[in-house]
């Protein structure tokens, strides 16, 4: 499915986003190469396609509130399967209905950003 969709976000314009950056290590004597990655942006869309574990999707928000506070996006779209289709897939990957709730439950406070959540059904 993550095939599917790359080929079909490119179609239409939308790309990789990498951010890269340093990190001091503890040691204070070296530094650490790292990035920040979005699945596709085009224009001020963030768009992550997340079939893992709930930490994943949760994780996601965090990214979309990153770029959001650099000012290089202005909504996060995420794409999640719903409760059915996570029971016909392998263990361990979540389903969009709990990602909601809980940013129900946050009450705006976290992430700041707009998130769309897109649901993918059986």
């Amino acid at each position: 499915m993550n095939r599917a969709f790359k080929e079909a976000f490119y179609e239409h314009g939308y790309s990789e986003l990498k951010d890269f950056y340093d990190i001091e290590a503890y040691d204070l004597k070296h530094r650490i190469k790292a990035f920040k990655q979005m699945d596709f942006v085009k224009e001020k869309v963030l768009v992550e396609v997340q079939f893992g574990k709930y930490a994943f999707m949760f994780y996601d928000l965090a990214r979309f509130q990153y770029f959001y506070n650099k000012n290089r996006a202005d909504v996060g779209v995420e794409i999640v399967p719903c409760y059915y289709l996570h029971k016909e897939m392998s263990t361990g990957v979540s389903y969009g209905e709990q990602l909601v709730y809980d940013i129900e439950r946050l009450q705006r406070i976290f992430p700041s950003v707009p998130i769309k959540v897109v649901f993918i059904d059986v």
